[in-house]
């Protein structure tokens, strides 16, 4: 059996509400995970991508990662990811700078194996860019395999990517989708594969009202050849949310009044 966290849209750095508060909090949920995966004791940590919340990190919020993966890197626990799209240039990324330094492996076509599972990534892909992609995958001898990657794909709101088409196009059978972007979590049984997002570990929006938390997929659970998704909570700060309906001439002057 092989037992990971599934992580992703942590988007470090991110000052919202320009809060410095808010910046330490997105940290501290990131920080959450990899504690609970130590504790745990699991096979590997994968993160589905937007590690960051910039392109171009600050230095501080980069430090602020790299203390925290030293801590799985010391309890000899791979962080396998992809690259989403807030992080998306033409450069090198940040993953591959925490590669050099031995504190992350940076999926793609080469399958990565963890257990008795192989591990792909395909980082995030304009739309415009999905016509030429090709789903060729280097075969593996691995009991299951699954694919982690980063956007918006079919059967869930939103969605931009066709998912049956990536499953019936790839050369390599994968028993789990693991997905980012999406920052609510849910999942679905596309042509006998399960796709699933963690959602995110802070809420980055008004609209992500309910508890953050994050994924624990298990493959071959009791020598089967089952998926095992299971949720796992995060104690993030709390917010209170007031609904208004607002009549003609109740502008913000209102609204600040309501909130006080």
């Amino acid at each position: 059996m092989t037992r990971v966290i599934h992580t992703g849209d942590t988007h470090l750095g991110y000052r919202q509400y320009h809060s410095p508060e808010r910046r330490a909090d997105f940290l501290a949920a990131f920080e959450a995970v990899i504690e609970d995966a130590v504790a745990d004791d699991v096979d590997a940590v994968i993160h589905a991508g937007d590690l960051f919340h910039d392109r171009q990190p600050a230095l501080q919020d980069v430090h602020g990662a790299i203390e925290i993966l030293r801590d799985l890197r010391a309890a000899d626990i791979p962080f396998l990811a992809v690259v989403g799209n807030h992080e998306r240039t033409r450069d090198r990324q940040w993953l591959d700078l925490f590669e050099t330094l031995d504190l992350a492996t940076r999926l793609g076509r080469e399958p990565t194996t963890i257990g008795d599972t192989a591990f792909y990534g395909l980082d995030f892909v304009p739309r415009s860019k999905r016509d030429a992609l090709d789903y060729d995958f280097t075969a593996h001898d691995a009991d299951h395999a699954a694919l982690v990657s980063h956007g918006l794909f079919e059967p869930f709101p939103h969605a931009d990517w066709d998912t049956e088409q990536l499953l019936d196009r790839a050369t390599v059978e994968f028993d789990a989708l693991l997905l980012g972007d999406n920052h609510t979590p849910d999942r679905a049984e596309v042509d006998g594969t399960w796709a699933t997002y963690c959602g995110s570990t802070e809420r980055a929006g008004a609209s992500e009202r309910e508890a953050r938390g994050y994924n624990i997929v298990a493959f071959g659970a009791d020598g089967s050849d089952d998926v095992s998704i299971r949720r796992r909570g995060l104690d993030t700060r709390t917010f209170v949310t007031l609904d208004l309906d607002l009549s003609a001439g109740e502008g913000p002057g209102y609204v600040r009044a309501r909130i006080r």
